[in-house]
């Protein structure tokens, strides 16, 4: 079972599978945004979901937490493109620049 964790030194969050370490999701916090950087899944956990289940549960955070999203990530802009449902999140000058 996935289960994702912050790791707030390292400034990304993690999942883990039985806690294992599968993927994470680098982000910079800012005064009203979180700006994500980077999101890996390990080469071994590839295939498997993790991506998408780390983008879904790092957006429902910014939401939890009031925060707007800059997704400087490539695989968080994709995982918007494809899910409108957090489009919100985003700013519209910040879609338009990274074309969400």
């Amino acid at each position: 079972m996935l289960t994702l964790g912050n790791n707030d030194p390292l400034h990304r969050f993690e999942a883990f599978d039985d806690g294992v370490l599968v993927g994470y999701s680098e982000y910079n916090l800012l005064s009203d945004s979180v700006m994500f950087t980077h999101t890996e899944v390990l080469p071994e956990h590839e295939g498997k979901g993790v991506g998408g289940f780390i983008a879904a549960a790092v957006l429902d955070d910014a939401r939890k937490q009031g925060k707007h999203v800059i997704p400087a990530c490539p695989f968080i802009a994709a995982y918007l493109r494809k899910h409108p449902e957090y489009l919100d999140l985003v700013k519209p000058e910040i879609r338009r620049a990274f074309k969400v």
